[in-house]
């Protein structure tokens, strides 16, 4: 695992990673995790979501939910990881999803970047997680990639629960304003730091403030100064900044946007 980089300039107020793997990030012990939140405190990142992307790393994610107060969870198969789903491994991962420092069931969604899962398995996959976070009246936490209009089309046909959340957005401005029209929530990762990132720019100003989260994908996707780096949740300081200059807000005001949806979305915490 390489070292996290440098840390950013504090903020002015805290905030939430909305998004990230401790585990891959190597903070895969209680000690580890401490110290790896301590450093995203140091800098105003008071909270995180950590989440699963597969049976072994949910059963992680809600024992490390546990660990430290500033952390909570969220748990899925990812569509990567879709390709042979037993019935068994449904029923635990509805088991794990239903413990309390869970918030959210997640990731879920599409991905046809990788030819790992055939798609009919992802669809039918993400159709289960749907019903399953209405089932639980929990948020449902998305993963897009190179599948917009059919993750939007699914949503529609089933139904979507009370309140979606679309990991590391990947959509232009058209479709954020679609995700808009229906109250999802979108969350922005590094991404929206790099050069090559104009119509996601475009995207983020379009949306209401109040349906804005960020996050950092870590150990993926670090922001800008620090693209190519591993990443971690202290980094997402350097994308709420950008999301705040790209929007023409106060990063202090970001700030307290961003951590009031976060308690709406996925409940205040420590719990």
């Amino acid at each position: 695992m390489k070292p996290p980089p440098d840390p950013p300039e504090p903020l002015p107020s805290s905030t939430i990673d909305a998004h990230t793997h401790l585990d891959a990030c190597g903070a895969d012990t209680p000690e580890l995790l401490a110290a790896a939140m301590d450093r995203a405190a140091a800098v105003g990142v008071t909270r995180a979501i950590t989440v699963a992307d597969d049976l072994a790393s949910a059963r992680w994610v809600v024992d490390a939910a546990t660990w430290d107060d500033r952390v909570v969870g969220a748990v899925a198969l990812h569509p990567t990881r879709t390709a042979d789903v037993a019935d068994d491994d449904l029923v635990e991962i509805e088991r794990l999803a239903e413990h309390p420092r869970v918030v959210a069931v997640g990731e879920t969604g599409l991905d046809y970047y990788w030819d790992f899962s055939p798609p009919d398995a992802q669809q039918r996959a993400f159709r289960w997680h749907i019903a399953l976070a209405k089932r639980l009246g929990k948020p449902l936490m998305i993963h897009d990639r190179e599948a917009h209009a059919d993750v939007l089309r699914i949503l529609f046909e089933e139904g979507p629960p009370a309140t979606v959340v679309f990991h590391c957005f990947s959509g232009d401005a058209a479709m954020a304003r679609r995700c808009a029209d229906a109250g999802y929530v979108l969350s922005f990762a590094g991404t929206l730091t790099f050069t090559n990132a104009p119509d996601l720019r475009a995207a983020a100003q379009v949306m209401p403030p109040e349906l804005l989260l960020v996050e950092t994908d870590a150990p993926f996707l670090a922001p800008v100064p620090n693209r190519g780096k591993s990443n971690a949740p202290a980094q997402v300081a350097h994308t709420l900044r950008a999301l705040a200059a790209v929007r023409g807000m106060d990063v202090a005001e970001l700030c307290a946007t961003i951590e009031a949806t976060g308690e709406r979305v996925f409940g205040p915490w420590p719990l």
